[in-house]
């Protein structure tokens, strides 16, 4: 194998495999050139990454090397271009004034990427990136409830629905969908570490079968294994079924900046308390040993009051997918989940919820 590629584009293709599979089988990339440029895939035990980037092939052929010595060797350099080639039990990376050489792995030993799942349909990158980010931060990260952990996608018509919730915040995304059906339950840590690339591609298709979910995007694909749980599905889609007492209209990112400025005195446990009356939403935090801090910001109220005390983390989590717009606060009696909206932007649809604490 002897190619010749542009450095930049290697550097981010192994550090977005870096990325997306932090312990590939036996720590390697397999690199393939050929007619169509260069190869590069990885297998993790419940994933798999397939990416093909252009190059100038002089002599095809493959080599299994470390996937993390290549990308940081590469990420390193400032040279335009690089030569790669394998030279008897080396893979040799050639930039002007340096030659740098990695141990070739047993390619026999290598179990293979299997191709992703056909795609039953497609959507836009940009908005599928922003569905995952806002939807996969509401997932738990306690493996001790899988169920918990993963990212709810399903299709009805020509509308997909992305929900993931950890039993004490929810975050819901619905945007549109051109294809057949769609019906899965997939890690959120993955997808949300996948979505940071897909912001750029036109189109983005989704399939899975019976053990796997796949995307595909222009030439490259991303696989990983289903969970194997139920998920309660109806139960969720209540919890955004508001019956709201009230309401408050406000800047997002007003809000986010005084959650902020109130966390220092929120005291061990993070909490705030969010007080909305005549034209104000009142940002309340205190705790013994830290202080207090109370904030006013500008607000539309309408219906009862709100009153209610929330982890601080939380609400930042489920105010991020509005940045720059007005979000819709409706808040229900008691502990009833308080739903956070915002009006369309041409994107994904996003609906957030969050439970108050019991005081």
């Amino acid at each position: 194998m002897d190619l010749t590629v542009s450095t930049a584009v290697l550097a981010a293709s192994t550090a977005e495999a870096v990325r997306l599979l932090p312990a590939p089988a036996l720590g390697g990339v397999l690199l393939t050139a050929g007619a169509d440029g260069l190869g590069l895939a990885a297998v993790a035990p419940d994933h798999a990454l397939r990416l093909d980037r252009p190059a100038l092939v002089h002599t095809g052929g493959e080599a299994l090397v470390p996937l993390r010595p290549l990308a940081e060797t590469v990420r390193a350099l400032d040279a335009e271009e690089v030569r790669v080639s394998v030279e008897e039990s080396r893979l040799v990376v050639r930039a002007p004034g340096g030659r740098f050489a990695l141990p070739l792995l047993d390619r026999g030993l290598h179990p293979g990427v299997a191709a992703p799942p056909p795609a039953a349909g497609s959507v836009a990158g940009r908005t599928l990136r922003g569905a995952l980010e806002a939807v996969a931060s509401a997932a738990s990260r306690e493996d001790a409830l899988p169920i918990f952990t993963g990212v709810r996608m399903w299709t009805e018509g020509d509308v997909l629905t992305l929900l993931a919730t950890d039993r004490y915040r929810m975050a819901l995304a619905t945007l549109d969908w051109t294809g057949g059906r769609l019906d899965a339950l997939a890690p959120a840590a993955a997808l949300s570490a996948l979505a940071r690339g897909l912001g750029a591609a036109p189109s983005v298709g989704l399939g899975a079968d019976s053990d796997r979910l796949g995307l595909t995007w222009g030439p490259d694909s991303f696989a990983t294994a289903l969970l194997a749980v139920p998920f309660p599905d109806e139960r969720a889609r209540e919890l955004v079924r508001a019956q709201p007492s009230g309401a408050v209209e406000l800047d997002a990112e007003a809000l986010v900046a005084a959650l902020r400025r109130a966390s220092p005195y929120a005291g061990p446990r993070g909490t705030v308390t969010l007080a909305g009356w005549d034209g104000e939403l009142r940002v309340i935090s205190s705790d013994p040993h830290s202080g207090e801090s109370e904030q006013v910001v500008k607000a539309s109220v309408s219906g009862g009051r709100l009153g209610a005390t929330y982890q601080a983390r939380y609400l930042l989590d489920a105010l991020r997918p509005f940045a720059g717009r007005t979000v819709r606060i409706e808040h229900q009696d008691g502990l009833r989940p308080t739903v956070f909206t915002a009006p369309p932007d041409g994107g994904a649809a996003v609906t957030c919820v969050v439970v108050p604490m019991r005081v």
